[in-house]
């Protein structure tokens, strides 16, 4: 018997659990997929939202302030990818300049700091690149950006180095309420626990229906991007936003963590777990990101991929206790990964209200460091070699990644099982060739670390096999 199970290992389950480790309790995590972060963590903008557009008096926008302090904190104790660039809203029109008003207004009362209006040209000084029919911008200098999927790890390692059990491959099909508790039914047999979590994204309607009347849908939004190489990472130095819409907070222009550009999202209703790119969508994000920085260089991307938001059609989160040790963290939609450290936070707060006792361990580890081979001074990297020569040989060209990098995270508590896995941890894979080169390598040292045939490696998710072998029926003449 479990004291908390939470259902997902995306970043608000991540972070949730890591906040309940705290504690003096037994925690569990179910996830379905083979990994954390394979769902929309993986997909989406990599932004810490500042926290102008929420609605003021909103659960999402005192989350969304707090969460952006918590992340800054956490990443650096994590050790995780991080940095604070700040943002802009672009205004093109006087109704634009209109709107920027509003998030202004918005963000003071949300308790954004540093917010300011810029014009077109002094916009311009910080961004050469933008286009001539700038006329004004909101600078939101809080804003930051981050490694979201190395995010949700961290969180996760943290957790199960803390005592919770990570339940990967564990598919939640219904729950049963008892006397005082929950069984919960898997594809891998019955769980129980006195509280359940409900952190499953874009399933989060569903899990909730298993427990508590329907009363609200997720409703899935389909968001494509552009990656582009690393010759183009200069091209912005801050997030560059045009204004939102109904649709949400528009195509944005982005450096990244890693030192590339994104560029992205649209916005269309989607089947739940449908991540395919379209010609259309793609067009619609160039074409779009082009208006507010025209030079974008579109012929170095390097890869495309789609991600599924989890919208509630509502101007809040949905996060409440929902049946007798039931806790909805349901609809979180953008700015769903800044929030997620206090999304944890309150999450403990509502389960604590509900009756689960919160007793604060004596020893909490809240630390986590990673070679980053290529980030060495030479001094460094001789010593490095010099104990371990894995450090040596070097598997991802592109990113500099060595095969001691590699071998070190099956040592972790979340070691991967797939190519994208390593890839997540390491990023050997995440660079120009997109893993054309140091693809086989790695799954040769997947097989050797797991000692499974090479030919059960899968690139992501259970069943994306990459080798196969094709038999052919040998006859004996008659």
């Amino acid at each position: 018997m479990y004291d908390v199970l939470i259902i997902g290992c995306g970043v608000v389950g991540a972070a949730t659990a890591m906040e309940l480790s705290r504690y003096k309790l037994s925690v569990a995590v179910a996830e379905r997929e083979n990994d954390v972060a394979v769902g929309t963590t993986k997909a989406n903008s990599a932004i810490l939202h500042a926290g102008y557009d929420p609605k003021p008096g909103t659960v999402m926008a005192r989350l969304n302030v707090r969460g952006s302090q918590l992340a800054a904190e956490y990443c650096q104790k994590l050790d995780v990818p991080y940095r604070r660039c700040g943002s802009m809203v672009l205004a093109f029109s006087e109704r634009d300049m209109e709107t920027l008003g509003v998030l202004l207004d918005r963000g003071n009362r949300n308790g954004v700091p540093g917010l300011r209006i810029l014009t077109g040209d002094e916009a311009r000084q910080m961004e050469p690149e933008l286009a001539d029919t700038v006329l004004g911008a909101l600078w939101a200098p809080t804003a930051a950006i981050v490694s979201p999927w190395e995010l949700c790890l961290a969180l996760a390692e943290t957790a199960v180095k803390n005592g919770a059990e990570l339940k990967l491959c564990t598919a939640v099909t219904g729950l049963e309420r008892a006397e005082d508790h929950w069984r919960i039914h898997t594809n891998r047999g019955i769980l129980e626990a006195r509280y359940v979590v409900n952190a499953a994204g874009v399933d989060s309607d569903t899990v909730h229906d298993m427990a508590a009347p329907h009363d609200f849908d997720i409703r899935p939004s389909r968001g494509e991007y552009y990656l582009l190489d690393k010759a183009e990472g200069g091209r912005v130095n801050t997030v560059v936003f045009q204004c939102p819409s109904e649709k949400g907070k528009g195509v944005l222009v982005s450096p990244t963590v890693h030192g590339n550009l994104i560029v992205g999202p649209n916005a269309e209703a989607s089947p739940k777990h449908d991540e395919s790119t379209t010609a259309g969508g793609l067009d619609f994000v160039r074409e779009t990101a082009k208006l507010s920085v025209p030079g974008v260089n579109f012929g170095q991307s390097i890869r495309n991929f789609a991600g599924v938001r989890a919208n509630a059609g509502l101007d809040d989160f949905i996060i409440r206790i929902a049946a007798p040790g039931f806790l909805d963290l349901a609809g979180i939609c953008s700015p769903g990964l800044t929030s997620a450290p206090a999304i944890g936070e309150y999450a403990a707060e509502l389960l604590q209200g509900d009756g689960l006792r919160l007793e604060k361990k004596e020893h909490f580890e809240f630390h986590r460091r990673r070679i980053r081979f290529k980030e060495l001074d030479e001094e460094s990297r001789r010593e490095l070699v010099s104990r371990d020569p894995a450090y040596g040989r070097v598997i991802c060209r592109c990113e500099t990644v060595t095969e001691g990098e590699i071998l070190a995270c099956f040592h972790t508590p979340i070691p991967p099982v797939s190519v994208d896995g390593v890839k997540r941890r390491t990023n050997a894979g995440m660079g120009r060739c997109q893993g054309g080169f140091c693809a086989p390598r790695v799954v040769e040292l997947l097989s050797r670390e797991l000692n499974v045939p090479a030919g059960e490696i899968v690139k992501d998710r259970a069943g994306m096999k990459i080798l196969f072998e094709e038999t052919k029926e040998v006859r004996g003449d008659v």
